[in-house]
């Protein structure tokens, strides 16, 4: 089921619905999510440009910039043949092309698998949004990359966020989000999450281990990744619910009991519609 954000009890839950069906109303299905990422989007990137110029401008030489350049250097200087191979392996697990070609077969399977908008769109959102997100803010910031010699070839893009980080929680992390979903075999499910969140913290120590990224930047492309995943899953909820409005198909549901001034009413409720938001046919 779809529920609105947070405990609402039935005049909260109404007004609600009446809000969003008010404003959307005479919008297609799809631009309401559209105009919500699209929101999200300049607010997450403003926040970046100001945390990643205030590390490239104002914390270089305080205790910050310090210890990332010593973190960078303890890695530069404990390298090794093995670890250089491991790391380049797991380098290339969120470089642009594996992540382009692994988020087209994606959307693509998805689509064939379940023939609908929301499951594909979950994808295209999650990683073209954080890619479009990194380029503006690695753009405006323009972060040395650390001083140390770098094992890859250094992109003509800043050091700060880092976008390999980024990429993989937004993929994976994807994944994951899909397999909870749908998956019948918990196994499977929890695999799944395993390889969301072990992938990304091994391809951001990889990045500081190859010269490529101070911590704080990997730190932030996570940080990049993991914020833009939940308000794509999020758009996609939206989408859903908009959608249910303008075909009629939204019910009040009890959810359980209420509190305070709520449980004089007897109940609190939440707006829903019939079936999940993922698993119902459009």
């Amino acid at each position: 089921m779809y529920q609105a954000p947070g405990p609402l009890d039935a005049p909260a839950a109404g007004h609600y619905l009446a809000a969003l069906e008010r404003r959307s109303r005479h919008l297609r299905d799809g631009v309401p999510s559209a105009l919500y990422l699209l929101a999200w989007a300049v607010g997450v990137t403003l926040v970046g440009v100001l945390v990643g110029l205030a590390l490239a401008k104002l914390a270089s030489h305080q205790a910050i910039g310090r210890a990332d350049t010593g973190v960078a250097r303890w890695f530069a200087a404990h390298r090794t043949r093995d670890w250089s191979t491991a790391t380049h392996l797991a380098t290339v697990a969120a470089e642009t092309l594996t992540i382009t070609i692994l988020a087209v077969l994606t959307f693509a399977g998805s689509a064939l698998a379940w023939r609908r908008w929301r499951e594909p769109m979950l994808v295209a959102a999650a990683v073209t949004g954080e890619v479009v997100i990194f380029v503006v803010i690695t753009l405006l910031v323009d972060r040395p990359r650390p001083p140390v010699a770098q094992l890859d070839v250094a992109p003509p893009t800043s050091s700060f966020p880092s976008g390999h980080t980024a990429a993989a929680i937004a993929l994976y992390g994807s994944w994951a989000v899909l397999a909870w979903q749908h998956a019948r075999s918990a196994s499977l499910r929890w695999l799944l999450t395993l390889l969301a969140v072990v992938v990304p913290i091994v391809v951001g120590l990889a990045r500081i281990y190859r010269g490529m990224h101070y911590p704080t930047d990997v730190l932030a492309g996570a940080a990049l990744g993991a914020a833009w995943l939940a308000l794509s899953v999020r758009a996609v909820r939206l989408g859903v619910l908009h959608h249910a409005l303008r075909a009629g198909r939204v019910e009040r549901a009890r959810v359980g009991p209420a509190r305070g001034a709520a449980a004089r009413g007897g109940r609190r409720w939440a707006p829903r519609y019939a079936g999940s938001p993922w698993s119902s046919t459009r």
